[in-house]
């Protein structure tokens, strides 16, 4: 296939952008067989799936929590590489045309402006040419103001990373996203020598910029908290990237003949969390980030989650020694089983009672021996996203997943009610376990489902495309991970998709 449709120089730009030919050769694959879509057997809920921890646990959580984090184990990755372009699409849109789509919302924001964190930076931005911000906002000239909002002769926001956006208020200087993170890290990732340890992942783009806004903030974060941050930055890298074809599934060519490559999608950082050094890692979004006086409830829930990995960890952990010991007799293998069944929620393939002794052993070391993920999950508000079901595999097993909509046959009217019918919503709130019984790594690409990436149609430079996305990095790049979802609060969830989720209660000052 890749000779009857590549041309040479195709290949050598493949090869120069560290892509295996092979993979290549499975992406046009995928393009022409189509996606097969997930079935969903139910939604995951309080009782059947998805646990609700008694407040009479808390305390033994919270302390296993300390000492796990007391002993270095834990550290935070947080995906930053996402621009905010989406954040301002609408604003943008405004700015091309010169005005908002009617008079109310154009009072909005002029109201409202100077509610935004960044308010004085665009204040600054202005003067620099000597326009004065309160003049523009009497005279309503929206459009110049979204220009210096927006455009490179102002804040530039259209292009910066959101990590770099002001979010919140405070009076002694307003705070970027990646600072709230800093904060948060300090009071729950440090060990007994006060180290947090924090890996960000950032565009090739913005890198430089991420660095000099690290360099320039951390040392104040580390005077004020009385800690020491330990910051790792890792980029996508192009070799993750995915080819990009054409509507009849030939590889798509730019107007200057150009093979073109698309971002492979957060399944794409599954490679940066893999190289990371952690053992015990909580994966978070950018934006999903609230201010000081609302982190209490965080916090809290962050131990819990992490506590009740440490626990059940040690516990899956005490499992596989025992059977590695061959201590398993007839009698103990049945001891196994029912900790899959009851602690795990595992399922056994249907013939799993034909099993001979020695491969029922073989593969309950092989199921309880993998990555394990405690995912807090909220109740269902109606936001876009993924959330927690029980999903069917070729082997008549059923596991734990979080599934995305795009995942789900939508010609399927069994499939549709079964996703519409979700009680709880997937926040991104995960805290990982990557280190097996013996303390060695796992290699995450081990367990991955590669066949849960997806396919969607793009455009570029006026010409339709399909555009292939990797599994996602918490759908099909942790599908074979032994999973828990958590019951955790709402008030935990506080993402900012837009620029006027900014002025939303969670993100003003009190």
């Amino acid at each position: 296939m890749i000779e009857g449709v590549l041309s040479e120089e195709d290949i050598r730009a493949i090869r120069e952008r560290g892509i295996d030919e092979g993979e290549i050769r499975r992406q046009l694959e995928i393009f022409e067989k189509g996606v097969r879509p997930v079935r969903l057997d139910r939604p995951a809920t309080v009782s059947d799936g998805i646990v609700r921890v008694p407040a009479g646990e808390y305390d033994e959580l919270t302390t296993l929590y300390d000492r796990a984090a007391g002993d270095g184990r834990m550290m935070k990755f947080v995906p930053a590489s996402g621009a905010a372009s989406r954040m301002f699409k609408d604003w943008h849109g405004c700015y091309r045309s010169g005005r908002f789509d009617s008079k109310g919302r154009e009072a909005s924001f002029l109201r409202d402006l100077p509610k935004f964190a960044f308010y004085s930076d665009l204040r600054e931005a202005m003067a620099r040419d000597g326009r004065d911000l309160e003049s523009f906002v009497r005279q309503e000239r929206c459009a110049g103001i979204l220009e210096y909002i927006l455009e490179p002769k102002g804040l530039h926001y259209a292009w910066l990373p959101k990590a770099l956006l002001k979010f919140h208020r405070y009076p002694d200087g307003n705070r970027m996203a990646v600072e709230e993170h800093l904060v948060e890290a300090a009071l729950h990732v440090q060990d007994r020598d006060k180290t947090c340890r924090i890996h960000f992942t950032v565009s090739g783009e913005h890198e430089s910029r991420f660095r000099a806004e690290i360099l320039r903030v951390r040392g104040r974060y580390e005077k004020s908290l009385g800690v020491r941050f330990e910051i790792t930055v890792s980029i996508q890298h192009p070799s993750s990237d995915t080819i990009a074809v054409d509507l009849d599934n030939r590889p798509f060519h730019d107007r200057k003949g150009n093979i073109l490559f698309r971002p492979g999608g957060h399944g794409a950082l599954l490679r940066n969390l893999n190289a990371i050094d952690g053992d015990i890692i909580f994966l978070k979004n950018i934006d999903n980030i609230v201010p000081d006086r609302l982190k209490a409830p965080t916090i809290v829930h962050k131990k819990i989650l992490g506590g009740y990995l440490v626990k059940l960890q040690r516990e899956i952990f005490h499992h596989l020694e025992r059977l590695t010991a061959g201590s398993a007799g007839k009698t103990k293998l049945s001891d196994f089983m029912r900790f899959a069944r009851d602690r795990l929620l595992l399922s056994f393939p249907g013939d799993f009672e034909r099993y001979t002794e020695s491969e029922r052993r073989a593969y309950l070391f092989e199921r309880l021996n993998r990555p394990l993920r405690v995912c807090g999950m909220v109740k269902n508000e109606g936001e876009p996203g993924g959330g927690p079901f029980w999903v069917k595999g070729d082997d008549g097993t059923v596991t734990r997943q979080i599934i995305e909509e795009m995942q789900v046959d939508p010609k399927s009217e069994r499939q549709q009610n079964i996703l519409r019918s979700a009680t709880h919503f997937n926040p991104v709130d995960l805290v990982c376990g990557v280190r097996d019984y013996r303390g060695t790594k796992f290699d995450l690409d081990r367990f991955v489902d590669w066949n849960a990436v997806s396919v969607s149609e793009k455009s570029h430079e006026g010409r339709m495309l399909k555009a292939l996305e990797r599994p996602g990095l918490w759908n099909g790049s942790m599908a074979r991970w032994n999973t828990i979802f958590v019951e955790v609060p709402l008030e935990t969830f506080n993402p900012v998709k837009t620029a006027e989720d900014l002025l939303r209660p969670n993100h003003l000052p009190a």
